[in-house]
């Protein structure tokens, strides 16, 4: 009996899949870029290529959302072709008779981190994804957590400035239009910072680093609003840990301390006491590991 699962991790801007064994390593994966038409394809193309000729115990998916975990659909806001496409329905016919579980990528970065990266040893931890957006999960009684419809620990759209910037998800002031990689570089050109065209959350954290002002004051914004919206989750679901990855959280301190520090001032209540916050450890290969957990 094959311990081999298929993970697939579906995303606006890539699609990954890989191989992953009963101890959590990824035995072979392979990406690409999410075609701006119908990606479907894309993913039948990447699962084939990935499984080859190995026999998979079961498939777990991770997909950008919102998703309806109940019925198995999905409608990224970033994929207008898919919406409420029946994404867990398509990749069983691809597997017959093998059991196929789905859930948001927030949920599996969470999920993988708990098994093997950050989160080993956490019972309650919400796992965040800071980058051209602001995703999250939650793992609660060491278990993946997806809520009524499987959008839970959606942390990125909680309100962190009322009446602040639109947000994409149709409200305003969320985390994400302040900590997401783009608004910070568009908050920061609009504060004056000069910088090139293509200039992303990269290069802003260059320039923090050397001391510009402005980035500098872009990373303490984003860490607060990180912050606060750890704090509003943790005293909302007792969490113990905050685990967090993604392009932006590459930043290092720069984003981690004023979050600490943010934590201090809003997370007052007696019982989080002991929260931590930890650098994600699996880079790009926590919501696949995550996806393969769905199934184990």
């Amino acid at each position: 009996m094959t311990d081999l699962v298929l993970a697939l991790d579906f995303g606006g801007t890539k699609i990954a899949a890989a191989l992953v064994d009963s101890r959590g390593s990824v035995v072979r994966s392979a990406r690409v870029p999410t075609p701006a038409s119908d990606p479907w394809e894309a993913v039948v193309s990447l699962a084939s290529s990935v499984v080859g000729d190995a026999e998979v115990a079961g498939v777990g998916i991770g997909s950008a959302g919102p998703l309806d975990a109940v019925a198995g659909t999905v409608s990224p806001i970033n994929v207008p072709s898919w919406q409420a496409f029946p994404l867990r329905a398509s990749v069983a016919s691809l597997f017959p008779g093998v059991r196929v579980e789905l859930a948001g990528d927030g949920v599996c970065m969470a999920l993988g981190e708990h098994w093997r990266g950050a989160g080993r040893g956490s019972t309650h931890m919400v796992g965040l994804v800071v980058s051209t957006g602001v995703g999250g999960g939650l793992v609660l009684d060491g278990r993946p957590f997806g809520g009524r419809t499987g959008n839970a620990g959606h942390i990125g759209h909680i309100v962190v400035e009322p009446g602040g910037a639109p947000c994409t998800c149709g409200g305003r002031g969320c985390v994400e239009t302040v900590a997401s990689g783009p608004r910070m570089v568009t908050w920061a050109r609009r504060a004056g910072w000069q910088a090139p065209d293509d200039a992303d959350a990269a290069l802003l954290a260059a320039a923090a680093l050397a001391g510009e002002e402005i980035p500098l004051e872009a990373f303490d914004r984003a860490g607060q609003a990180v912050g606060m919206a750890i704090a509003g989750a943790a005293a909302v679901c007792d969490l113990d840990l905050a685990v967090i990855g993604g392009g932006v959280a590459q930043a290092g301190e720069l984003l981690f301390e004023p979050v600490r520090r943010t934590l201090k001032t809003h997370a007052g209540l007696s019982y989080l006491a002991g929260l931590e916050v930890r650098a994600a450890e699996l880079g790009g290969d926590a919501g696949l590991v995550g996806a393969a957990a769905l199934v184990r």
